[in-house]
């Protein structure tokens, strides 16, 4: 997984908080890992009055609160000798002339990255000023980082404005999730394990639950957050992401084109929603006071009368041979009661019961990305004593025990498939907008419905209506089972 060939990797937005606590770490592990090149250049830029001495000190502090692996003074002294400050402001076409310069003054560069962690709205007028100065070559690459777009329109925009300037194969959309280890792993576990396979479909697979839990409020982004809400935050993204991941077929190779064109398939076979039909099958929420905690709306900068969504729940379907009559179950919500990413495939019960409880409880199987990553199988076996009873046991794998060798974190490994050139695990536009597309129903009715969103308890589970929801198909969330 290191990189293989020479790199200028061109980081806008270095001083903002994802770059400080993401990105620049990140590529500091892969340094002391010995995966980048040894020839390979970090340029942080950014419109703070800084120089490289002065960013380079914001960089060390904020590194060695957040890497992951012990900070090494003699690993950071060789990390910073790659890295350089320039100030640049995007919405200033005569800045990026001494960009130009830098890059191009050392002609040996095999791959320029340009990565854009910066507020979408200047995605159009970087890429512009970065083609006026040669900076979209072939060899050049350019990541977008999310939001991208806040609905169908603008993400088609954002889509067309940069397309202008760099070609499909240039632009690497980035989702972070599809970075998770695990979520990787999900392939593995279904294409190349025999006793997965053969059951991963609407025969043995009674319904799918998809959930993105946070522990943590809005904080201090309530501004921001008011905005954006759940559904453009977590569902159209990341969610969808785990989505396709868990239903899409085999592609023909791991390659970018194969991979993505089984994710497309994925979320154009999902049964469209309606106006309509969203108040049946979507759940809206917001966190309310408890447990000593502040609801949503008494959150700094969120007004008092905000319906925006701080918990989302769905009911999808895929129209596919694969997984008809099968209900995707998805969710994602902040202040609930615990920190969890995970996927569960809840299987069919038997039909024939030869022991006294055994139809009691399917057999389940969750796969952890967060906090833990890890694989677990609920099975049956017999209780202990006389009788003919079972009981569930999981049988279980820690992703990070049960496999030698580093684990890289989602970014890093995402930067260095960047650099590398390797587009399988980032967004193709089609992929992109078709998402967009499904969720669309979901905001043109929440847009004109005057009915607040469920509340829920912080540090709960979420609304009672995202248990209805389940409830109706005769169903339980994960945590009640």
């Amino acid at each position: 997984m290191s990189t293989q060939t020479n790199f200028d990797l061109v980081l806008f937005g270095a001083t903002g908080d994802l770059a400080m606590r993401k990105l620049l770490p990140c590529l500091y592990q892969a340094h002391v890992a010995g995966l980048l090149h040894p020839e390979g250049r970090i340029l942080g830029v950014s419109r703070s009055e800084l120089d490289t001495e002065g960013f380079l000190a914001k960089v060390e502090t904020s590194s060695k609160i957040h890497v992951k692996e012990n900070f090494s003074g003699e690993a950071w002294a060789s990390f910073v000798e790659r890295l350089a400050y320039l100030k640049v402001d995007v919405t200033q076409p005569d800045d990026f002339a001494a960009l130009g310069d830098l890059v191009k003054a050392r002609k040996e560069t095999d791959n320029v990255v340009i990565y854009l962690s910066t507020a979408p709205k200047f995605f159009a007028q970087a890429c512009e000023n970065l083609a006026a100065i040669g900076l979209n070559a072939d060899n050049v690459r350019v990541v977008l980082e999310k939001p991208l777009g806040t609905d169908l329109a603008s993400s088609q925009q954002i889509n067309t404005d940069v397309a202008r300037y760099f070609k499909e194969g240039q632009i690497y959309r980035i989702d972070h999730y599809l970075g998770k280890e695990s979520l990787q792993n999900l392939l593995a576990l279904r294409f190349a394990n025999v006793m997965f396979e053969p059951l991963w479909n609407n025969k043995y697979i009674e319904s799918v639950q998809l959930t993105i839990a946070e522990q943590l409020g809005v904080e201090e982004r309530g501004e921001f957050y008011d905005i954006t809400g759940a559904l453009r935050d977590m569902v159209q993204n990341h969610l969808m992401q785990m989505l396709c991941m868990t239903a899409m077929e085999a592609p023909a190779g791991l390659d970018a084109d194969a991979v993505r064109d089984e994710k497309v398939k994925v979320i154009k076979s999902l049964k469209p929603l309606t106006i309509e039909s969203v108040n049946e099958n979507v759940v809206r929420g917001q966190y309310t006071a408890a447990k000593g905690m502040n609801g949503y709306l008494e959150e700094i900068n969120v007004p008092q009368d905000s319906f925006t969504e701080t918990y989302v729940a769905i009911k999808a379907e895929i129209e596919n041979e694969r997984w008809k009559g099968v209900p995707f179950y998805l969710r994602t919500g902040k202040r609930m009661a615990g920190k969890v990413a995970e996927i569960v495939l809840n299987f069919r019960p038997l039909q024939n019961h030869i022991f006294d409880n055994s139809q009691t409880a399917p057999n389940r199987l969750v796969i952890e990305l967060q906090p833990n990553e890890s694989v677990r199988l609920y099975t049956q076996v017999k209780t202990p004593g006389a009788g003919n009873k079972v009981e569930v046991t999981p049988l279980g794998v820690d992703l990070g025990k049960a496999v030698e060798g580093r684990r890289a974190e989602a970014y890093e490994r995402l930067l260095l498939d960047v650099i590398n050139g390797k587009l399988a695990l980032f967004n193709r536009r089609d992929e992109l907008e078709a998402a967009w597309e499904y969720v669309m129903p979901i905001l043109e009715n929440w847009a004109n419905n005057t009915t607040p969103p469920h509340g829920y308890g912080a540090h709960s589970w979420g609304p009672e209506a995202a248990r209805e929801l389940l409830a109706r198909d005769g169903n339980k969330w994960h945590e009640e089972q």
